[in-house]
């Protein structure tokens, strides 16, 4: 991540490389990564040497990256770390978990944590992003400051995903859920997510994002008709396994003329459907995503059947 919450991204440096720290902590989303096998310092050095060196009840934004979440990580460290240290993050406003890429490690082998005692700690928290489903869990609660809440995973819980749902968040305008392929962990199911599309406990939404999923053209024909739609200003049905039949039902259900955003990349579509969607759409001032249009990969030479991906699941 460069970009983060408004701020730009600073990794805190090691201690055999300093750099001059910014005047203003708030002016930087703080990053927090340690490459233990480039021989850098332990963890909880690195962590209370940010801790002593940065005011804390200035900071407005962390991101954890590797080595905190990857397979030989310390989730629940962190979590403890975070909560520990609330009466003195007084200002923090923006947190991610698992800021890790591909070749630091495979996302569906990224160890998560049970994030109750962290949302308890943090009333005030406006952001919060994960990357991982593995042993993540979220309460079902009631927190008035999330605005935006994002869960990048090749595989969501269907326990995660139904605690959201039964969670009162009347301040949220953003839900993002990378669902992914249940070979990796993915349980949840379209009757997980029919709560979220009623909107009922939502009642700031303007951005949904139900995205990555192996069912994208069942929860299409669901979101057709939602009740929550007509207020949404983005939508985003994208890197999942979306065809004709799914892009069929979003035209022929409710209007989405109202949209400021509709992102579909990562599909399935053929040309044709692509170009009802545009005509539908971008003369009402809809921008439309359609990139990355896909068309799945032949078992062998020999066998004319092709094998659809999502696009993140291990």
């Amino acid at each position: 991540m460069t970009q983060f919450y408004g701020l730009p991204v600073l990794t805190f440096p090691q201690a055999s490389s300093p750099v001059p720290l910014p005047d203003d902590p708030a002016s930087v989303a703080w990053r927090m990564e340690s490459n233990l096998y480039a021989g850098n310092e332990a963890l909880k050095d690195y962590w209370d040497r940010f801790t002593g060196a940065v005011p804390l009840e200035e900071v407005r934004a962390l991101i954890f990256g590797a080595t905190w979440y990857d397979e030989d990580g310390v989730p629940d460290e962190v979590i403890d770390m975070l909560v520990e240290l609330s009466p003195r993050l007084t200002a923090l406003e923006a947190l991610f978990l698992g800021d890790v890429h591909f070749e630091e490690c495979e996302i569906s082998w990224m160890g998560q944590s049970d994030l109750a005692p962290l949302l308890e700690a943090y009333p005030r928290l406006r952001e919060l992003g994960v990357r991982g489903g593995k042993d993540l869990g979220f309460p079902v609660l009631r927190h008035e400051g999330l605005r935006t809440l994002r869960f990048e995973t090749g595989g969501l819980p269907a326990r995660v995903t139904r605690n959201v749902a039964a969670s009162d968040l009347p301040s949220l305008e953003y839900l993002e859920l990378w669902l992914g392929d249940e070979y990796y962990g993915c349980d949840t199911t379209m009757e997980d997510l029919r709560p979220l599309l009623t909107g009922e406990r939502l009642p700031s939404l303007r951005h949904l994002g139900l995205q990555n999923s192996q069912f994208q053209d069942e929860i299409a024909a669901a979101v057709a008709h939602a009740p929550v739609v007509p207020r949404l200003a983005s939508l985003r049905l994208s890197m999942g396994l979306l065809d004709d039949e799914g892009a069929a039902a979003l035209l022929n259900g409710q209007p989405l003329t109202h949209l400021r955003f509709l992102d579909l990349h990562h599909h399935y579509l053929g040309d044709a459907m692509m170009l009802r969607v545009w005509d539908a759409l971008e003369p009402a001032g809809v921008r439309v995503d359609l990139t990355a249009q896909e068309e799945g990969d032949y078992l062998d030479e020999d066998r004319e059947e092709s094998i659809r991906y999502i696009a993140v699941a291990e």
